[in-house]
């Protein structure tokens, strides 16, 4: 399937959200059970995603038009509730007075058409945005999605095609869990 076209869509009509929604629970819907933390978003986060014009869908379809893949991307840091707006703009202070500061949300493909075009077509309609702009993008991949599906690998070969990019781990978050056995968990009460 090479005939992928990328729209650059505001806001997700109310009658095809459900659609999206669905393309969406198809991609992340199994990281409820191999990820710590929560990668899904609730019914109503997506909906108020797919309908706020602050967050830029970058939606890639089949040649007859059918989506089969969605990218969000804003430089309205405070529509993505788990990062800081603040680092962002304390590490990069020339970007943010020129309001060249992004976020890519999610990005998502069809199980269906992991095997082809789709998500490298999205990821380089969001780089030609933030080449133009000079900006600096921030983003996030959960380590299941980095050691099973190599999607850190996957959007360095799209942003190894432009030479002036620098990318760098900006952060980690380690989960940790105890499991007590025994009887020394009743013992000391």
């Amino acid at each position: 399937m090479t005939d992928i076209h990328v729209t650059v869509e505001t806001t997700i009509p109310d009658d095809r959200i459900e659609m999206f929604h669905r393309l969406y629970e198809e991609a992340f819907g199994p990281l409820r059970a191999k990820a710590i933390a929560r990668q899904v978003l609730h019914r109503e986060e997506f909906h108020e995603e797919m309908v706020d014009p602050r967050v830029h869908k970058h939606v890639a379809r089949t040649a007859s038009g059918e989506p089969i893949g969605l990218t969000t991307l804003t430089r309205h840091l405070e529509t993505v509730p788990w990062i800081s707006p603040d680092y962002f703009a304390a590490r990069y202070p020339e970007h943010a007075a020129r309001d060249a500061i992004y976020y890519a949300g999610f990005t998502l493909v069809a199980p269906s058409a992991r095997q082809g075009a789709a998500f490298h077509a999205m990821i380089k309609s969001v780089v030609q945005i933030l080449v133009a702009e000079r900006a600096a993008v921030g983003w996030d991949i959960c380590s299941y999605n980095n050691t099973q599906l190599s999607f850190a690998d996957s959007i360095r070969a799209v942003l190894d095609e432009h030479i002036d990019v620098e990318v760098a781990v900006e952060d980690s978050q380690t989960y940790y869990a105890a499991q007590f056995t025994g009887d020394g968990a009743t013992k000391g009460g």
